[in-house]
């Protein structure tokens, strides 16, 4: 269901906003609105300070880096004021620490360049000052891509005024230097630059061959590395004799700087003599008098509560508030769109038929009691929403198992309470014989259908919505429309019928004002059309949407074919595992690892198939009908609290 909201807003004395934040705000939810636009009058403006939380916030998640806060217990009794000491004053005895951290990370990144610049010429067994020394050859260290190297080393091979030695190669360059003359070297430098050679420089400063050089620059990093992590650890070792005060001082300043957001909704007048803060938002009825109950006795605030919530510029938010063991189905209400506020919330609607179709799709014990016992295993140890549904689905297909009698498969072992879905046949008029649970699947379509058309009729009443009341292919007219052809069906299935005059009634006059809805819709509403359209171009749109009716309520019946469908395919997939299990008729014969596995798989792969069909079937065939899901969350500003 949907709570019941309030529109709330709270005045008073600028200087005091703090304190109200702090004191009521903090205890209650409340969803906040822009206030500035919620009164959309010059009066009033935005606040522009600067949140003076957010330097000292990130000062304090720097040190909780250091801190394991699983088991810390928050003291709640800190004042922002001692919380921005702690963590000031935690800051000035690690200052030494942080600087010596900077100094040598300025260190290590200069000897990383030179060992990054170095290491691709590791296989250059040459000494690197005696090539820096030359004064007739000119020297080029460089990489060049592996795409382009066939070239320039075609031309290498070709040119005797230059030599080139590789030296490494990874995924995207070779890596070498070439030696030219000095007189050459002008055009050969061009030439490489043409092959797509790119220059590299190696530092003056390393000596010995690059192996040798790398060896060495490697061993510094090494233990500037050391160096930094005993710092570090040192830096830890002074954080954790307070670590109980720094976490709790975290806790308090990143809500004081949430609160302080609270501003950025917020609006003030701008009135120099009476400047007053304006805080907009919706509130729960029981927490909107709960928050005036508490606020009577405060002189400088000022709570109004408005019950017609069309004074409100926003719409209202919604909140859900369903009974625990249909809540965890509110995951697939939010995933088709949040119900408007003046909109049927179906969490209830689709719990229970989600779990009765799913059911009787994948009727068997002992599968069923598997999916419950490990969907509410993981819910209650994870709290996963979705363990919870396929546990609950587990139970109604327990269920299922018993009326089908089938466990694990097995159809020998139980007796069935209902039918065998593969064996039971019924006579059906026209058609002839046809599986049993393929009728009642269209029946239960049947009935859902027109159970979707009743919440989409009540919507309509509740908004005064004409159209969708009436005329509405969902509407009386399509509900009069379908239940006429659900009773012609159920007459035909007992062998009755009805009088053609009865009939052409009951299917005519619903089609009539399903194809004349516009026009009967303007004269009792007295609005005028948008366009006016031709009475050749009214006939024949006319036809075709008429014609698009019928076919829809007709393939949206059929479409619940696929609950007996599967129900009898989940027998015929177990039975060919008994079969390759060699367990049809012996139990002492059978392959247990066989029919354990085909078990599993089966659970997995058909379940899953099942989950999503079912689904589907609720979003495409009964969802559409009444539910728009247009509506917007209501997201309290204060979910996390430290108290």
């Amino acid at each position: 269901m949907v709570e019941k909201l309030k529109y709330v807003s709270l005045l008073g004395p600028v200087g005091d906003i703090d304190r109200v934040i702090n004191t009521y705000l903090t205890k209650y939810d409340i969803h906040l609105e822009n206030a500035t636009e919620e009164l959309g009058n010059t009066s009033v403006s935005p606040y522009q300070d600067v949140n003076p939380y957010k330097n000292i916030l990130e000062e304090a998640k720097e040190f909780i880096s250091y801190i394991d806060t699983k088991n810390i217990k928050v003291d709640k009794t800190i004042s922002v004021d001692d919380a921005i000491n702690i963590i000031s004053d935690t800051d000035i005895v690690t200052d030494e620490y942080k600087a010596l951290i900077k100094n040598l990370e300025n260190s290590r990144k200069k000897y990383q360049d030179k060992y990054d610049n170095t290491h691709p010429f590791e296989n250059l067994d040459y000494d690197i000052n005696s090539i820096l020394e030359l004064d007739f050859i000119k020297f080029r260290f460089g990489r060049v891509p592996v795409s382009h190297y066939p070239r320039l080393e075609k031309y290498v091979s070709e040119n005797e005024s230059s030599i080139f030695i590789k030296c490494s190669t990874d995924t995207d360059y070779v890596w070498g230097v070439y030696f030219v003359p000095d007189i050459e070297s002008k055009k050969i430098d061009a030439t490489f630059t043409s092959l797509h050679f790119e220059r590299t420089f190696i530092p003056g400063d390393v000596a010995g061959t690059p192996e040798q050089a790398c060896a060495v620059l490697k061993e510094r990093i090494d233990n500037l590395d050391k160096h930094i992590s005993n710092v570090e650890a040192d830096i830890k070792k002074t954080i954790d004799k307070n670590k109980v005060e720094i976490y709790s001082s975290y806790v308090r300043i990143k809500y004081a700087c949430e609160n302080f957001d609270v501003r950025k909704l917020a609006a003030h007048t701008t009135n120099e003599n009476s400047n007053y803060y304006i805080i907009c938002g919706w509130m729960t009825v029981k927490d909107s008098g709960l928050l005036m109950d508490e606020i009577k006795q405060d002189e400088n605030v000022v709570l109004i509560i408005e019950d017609n919530k069309s004074t409100a510029a926003s719409n209202p938010p919604t909140k859900l508030k369903n009974p625990k063991i249909f809540k965890p189905f509110e995951m697939y209400t939010k995933m088709y769109g949040i119900p408007a506020y003046n909109e049927i919330d179906p969490t209830v609607f689709i719990a229970i038929t989600y779990s009765f179709i799913f059911g009787a799709m994948f009727g068997d014990v002992g599968q069923g009691l598997v999916l419950a016992l490990l969907g509410f295993l993981l819910y209650f140890t994870r709290k996963i929403d979705l363990a919870a549904i396929i546990g609950t689905c587990g139970i109604f297909s327990t269920f299922f198992g018993f009326m089908f009698g089938s466990i694990f498969g097995f159809e020998n072992i139980i007796e069935a309470k209902w039918l065998r879905p593969v064996d039971a046949m019924s006579k059906v008029p026209i058609i002839g014989s046809l599986n049993t649970v393929f009728v009642y699947a269209i029946g239960l379509g049947m009935f859902l259908i027109l159970l979707t058309m009743i919440f989409h009729i009540s919507i309509a009443i509740h908004k005064r919505d004409v159209l969708n009341t009436f005329f509405d292919t969902n509407a009386l007219a399509g509900f009069v429309f379908y239940a006429s052809f659900v009773t012609v069906v159920v007459l035909a299935m007992t062998g009755k019928s009805l009088p053609g005059a009865a009939l052409a009634c009951m299917f005519g006059i619903p089609l009539l004002l399903i194809a004349l809805k516009e026009p009967l819709t303007h004269l009792i509403t007295k609005e005028k059309p948008k366009e006016k359209t031709g009475v050749a171009m009214f006939i024949t749109q006319t036809f075709f949407e008429l014609f698009e009716v019928i076919l829809s309520y007709f393939s949206n019946t059929l479409s619940f074919i696929r609950v007996g469908a599967f129900a009898v395919s989940h027998a015929s997939m177990m039975s060919v595992v008994l079969m390759l299990a060699n367990a049809e008729h012996s139990l002492s014969d059978a392959n247990w690892v066989i029919v354990i596995f085909g078990n599993i798989f089966v659970m997995g792969l058909e379940g899953l198939i099942v989950g999503i069909q079912v689904l589907r079937l609720e979003y495409y065939e009964m969802f559409s009908r009444f539910y728009d899901g247009s509506g917007h969350e209501f997201i309290p500003f204060n979910k996390e609290k430290p108290n």
